[in-house]
């Protein structure tokens, strides 16, 4: 995609150009899309898609561009067009010119799939899709199913004036059921989509009828729930899933994107207790053939497994080039963005609560007279300066008498994050992870939520009855 003297040629004229610092990204993207509507084929789409970004710093200022357009002089042209607009005269010689020494890197194929998307016909993804719909089928009940089949292929570069350069393949795979259900008088919605870094093998740890089943069985259980009560009750969130309240309503707060604003309530909190001692809370982006992985982020920095919190303690942040630069924290791997379209910004990849020191998620129910078992969150609502959050419960259930009882639907969770952690009195061990992708200032991009079952003392529930 990119050869090394174009890239000298870029880096060392924004250099001379004034930039302090010099960034160029390049990327090709494949994707499929496969889509089924009760078995038949609703849309068949695939794209190619190519380009490159540069992003110069002059000093904590950063201008950031990009095109489609890969030739030299495109190239040359989108430096001088960013030099110019930083009016820094162009002629300035910060050292850079000449003289850079690019070291490549190559990532070795850590999350590299084993069976790749060439291996199979088109025919052949389709009866996976068919399949799921046949696992849906497992009552009267429902009406439509959606199937998805969603495979990436993106192949990126990052080179930069400080002499680096990385290449970084990245595989994805999802598929994803949709369900409808009705009985005549009511009509609910189930959802189930698993999806990693890696190729068509996705399918043998998950059999598309079981995908289909799961997300049936979902839209039954709400066919059936009765409206959900208000008020302030212990609840129990679900392993997997239930850790999206915390991705949205917490880990936001500790990434630079905010914290060097002075946007979070987490700002200058390092070293503070700001969660339950149960709490051990990561963000993690080497997990093998995680959702959110890779081996290098978008800066071209290799990934790693940060700490944010431990044992309630908030221990790191998030931290990209340009939050390093306001906050003086050290990067860690953390910038991300969609596409080349882009500039890249500290993100999330694959962050959960580690288990606790629960045997067992019943042990969790024990004791708890009248709450809400939240199975699956949903959708919500987050105000990232103070965290206050309400979340739709996809899946929910009562629980009496340290049981869980019968299903109920309608029930939104209302809160602020930093206070709904430090409300956590205990942690299952069941730790589980789950798809999904965020969105914030550097697009929508890949990220895993997950944790064990995790109990919350005390929550504002919202419910219709």
């Amino acid at each position: 995609m990119l050869n090394t003297a174009t890239a000298e040629s870029v880096l060392s004229a924004a250099r001379r150009g004034g930039a302090d610092f010099a960034e160029l990204y390049v990327e090709r993207w494949r994707r499929r899309t496969l889509r089924t509507i009760d078995g038949e084929v609703e849309e068949a789409v695939s794209a190619i898609e190519q380009g490159a970004g540069l992003r110069l710093f002059f000093g904590t200022d950063v201008v950031y561009a990009y095109t489609n357009d890969l030739a030299d002089a495109a190239l040359d042209e989108l430096t001088q067009t960013l030099v110019r607009l930083r009016g820094t005269g162009g002629g300035v010689d910060a050292g850079g010119g000449g003289g850079l020494d690019l070291r490549r890197r190559t990532a070795a194929g850590v999350h590299a799939p084993r069976v790749a998307f060439e291996a199979q016909p088109r025919a052949w993804r389709l009866e996976r899709l068919r399949e799921l719909d046949a696992g849906a089928r497992v009552d009267a009940s429902v009406r439509q199913v959606e199937g998805r089949l969603l495979e990436w292929e993106q192949d990126v570069t990052v080179a930069n004036s400080e002499g680096a350069w990385v290449d970084d393949r990245r595989v994805r795979t999802r598929c994803v059921a949709v369900v409808i259900a009705s009985d005549g008088e009511q009509t609910q919605t189930g959802h189930f989509g698993p999806g990693l870094s890696l190729g068509l093998e996705l399918f043998e740890r998950h059999a598309p009828a079981t995908i289909g089943e799961q997300a049936a069985r979902q839209a039954l259980v709400n066919l059936r729930a009765r409206p959900a009560p208000a008020g302030t009750m212990p609840v129990v969130l679900g392993n997997g899933f239930g850790g999206v309240i915390f991705h949205e309503a917490l880990g936001h707060l500790v990434e630079t994107t905010s914290v060097a604003r002075r946007a979070s309530v987490l700002t200058d909190k390092l070293g503070e207790q700001i969660a339950s001692p149960q709490v051990t809370y990561v963000d993690d982006g080497t997990t093998p053939h995680g959702w959110g992985s890779s081996e290098f982020d978008d800066e071209g920095m290799a990934t790693e497994r940060t700490v944010l919190i431990d044992r309630g303690v908030l221990t790191s942040y998030m931290v990209d080039r340009w939050g390093a630069l306001k906050t003086g924290y050290a990067r860690t791997g953390s910038g991300r963005r969609e596409n080349y379209t882009y500039a890249p910004t500290s993100r999330m990849r694959n962050t959960f609560i580690l288990p606790g020191d629960a045997e067992e998620p019943a042990d969790l129910f024990a004791g708890i007279d009248l709450g809400l078992y939240a199975k699956s969150l949903g959708g919500g609502q987050v105000r990232p300066g103070s965290g206050e959050y309400n979340f739709a419960v996809k899946e929910g259930y009562m629980i009496r008498g340290g049981q869980v009882a019968e299903p109920v639907r309608g029930a939104m969770l209302v809160g602020k994050g930093p206070e709904t952690i430090r409300l956590v009195d205990a942690v299952a061990r069941d730790l589980a992870t789950e798809p999904g992708m965020c969105g914030s200032m550097s697009g929508s991009i890949p990220t895993e939520v997950g944790q064990p079952h995790v109990r919350v003392s005390r929550i504002v529930v919202g419910g219709e009855a």
